[in-house]
This record gives C-alpha cells, structure tokens and sequence, in this order.
C-alpha cells in the first residue's frame, strides 16, 4: 500500500506542498470519490486515481545513459556549477531521475540516472560487482608491475584501500582501467598512486551499457532489454573484484 501524497508526488504531478492545496480544492478522486486527504493509502495496482478527471497512471520505471560533458558536476543541483541534471529533457525529469553514483566535473562519459532506488544501489554497491571502465590518457606508461598492482587491490596515499582493478595498457600514456566500487576519484588516485596522473579521463562501459557513439552531452531512454540486463546478477557478485 502507498500513501496517496506518495504516489501523486512520484508521478510527477506536483510537489508534496502544492499537492496539499490540490487535495484541499477537490482536484483528485480515489475511485470516484473526491478525496482530500494525502495520507490515504492506495494500491496502484486496483485503485482509480484520477486528477481533474483524468486518470494517473502510476510511475513507469525510467533509465537513461548520457553521455556526460566535462565542467559539469553529477549533482541534482549546486549554487556554484552546472549539473549533469540541466542536461536532462523535462519530460525525464517529471519522472523524478537522479545520478547513479558520480562522475567528477572534469571527467567525460557514461553516467546513468534513474527513478528507481532499488536499481541504482544495485549498480553502486561494490558487494554486486558491477563493473566500470575508463579510457584514461595520462603521465608515463603502465607497467607490468603497475598491473600487477591494480590486480592485487592498491592502498591510496590517505589510507584508502581499493578492491582489485584491471589496468590495461593500451600505449604509451594511454590506458583502460575497470574497478567495481566508486570511492571519491578513485580511477584517478590509483593511477596517481603508481606516478601516472591522469589528465583525461571517460567512462565508457558499465555493466554491459556502453557510450556506443553517443554523442557527448546527449541522453537516451534504455530500453526494456537493456534494463533487464542491468538487472541480471553479475559474475562477479560476491567476489572481491
């Protein structure tokens, strides 16, 4: 059962404190009956809701990827910086998404945001192993002994310890790395850690999404499939990589 507040609220009818001057005018109707109260609980599954006549339909579960710029923060707002959230179409927004998990404003790539709080914990929760990669471009070249490192779980200079990473190689100053967890800068403290700060840095893979050519600073909707496949457990759950 859902408080009926709660379910105007998340279907992006309007906030809890207009909704109290709705309920008071009569502009809502639980199974026909007009309804004043937004502590009455409801099952969006049976009940009728209906607002100025028409009927609300209960939120629908939104994921979209974007492709995030730099000089943008992943907040849902700042006094200072613009947010990955200005970026977000306002029919998306009506449906209340938010960031899962963070990039940092100078970091470029994928970055997905969602209504739905069960999957977004799933996604950042280290204990499920969803894996993240990164392009970085940065100082020296990786080493054989730098990946080695990586494979065996780095402590930071503050103490910090990481969870087993992938370094790999891709040339010199250029590298792909893939981590399970999302500690604060953490890609570029490892790397900074082995005397390879990064100076550029995009995630383009996590879990099985990718950038896929999406344009830098676009976003689209995941499809049902692509959802699912968020869903599924991963190989890796339960392990220490």
């Amino acid at each position: 059962m859902l408080r009926l507040d709660k379910f105007l609220s998340d279907a992006g009818l309007a906030s809890r404190r207009e909704l109290k001057e709705l309920l008071k005018a009569g502009a809502v109707t639980l199974n026909g009956k007009p309804v004043t109260d937004g502590a009455v609980k409801l099952d969006p599954d049976v009940d009728q809701i209906c607002f100025r006549g028409t009927e609300v339909e209960p939120p629908r579960r939104v994921v979209l990827l974007l492709h995030k710029p730099t000089g943008y923060v992943t907040s849902t707002e700042d006094p200072r910086d613009r947010t990955v959230m200005e970026l977000i179409p306002a029919a998306f927004l009506r449906q209340k998404v938010v960031p899962v998990g963070r990039l940092d404003k100078e970091t470029e790539g994928l970055l997905l945001l969602t209504n739905d709080g069960e999957l977004a914990h799933r996604l950042i929760s280290p204990k499920h192993g969803v894996e993240k990669r990164y392009y970085a471009r940065h100082a020296g070249t990786a080493t054989a002994e730098d990946v080695a490192a990586f494979a065996e779980g780095l402590t930071l200079r503050d103490g910090t310890l990481c969870r087993p990473a992938v370094l790999r190689p891709i040339g010199p100053g250029e590298s792909e790395i893939t981590v399970t967890e999302g500690k604060y800068h953490q890609v570029r403290r490892m790397m900074a850690a082995r005397g390879m700060p990064v100076d550029y840095l995009r995630r383009e893979q996590e879990g099985p999404l990718r950038l896929d050519g999406l344009p830098v600073g676009q976003v689209r909707e995941l499809s049902a499939a692509e959802i699912d496949a968020l869903c599924l457990p991963s190989t890796k759950e339960g392990g220490t990589a």
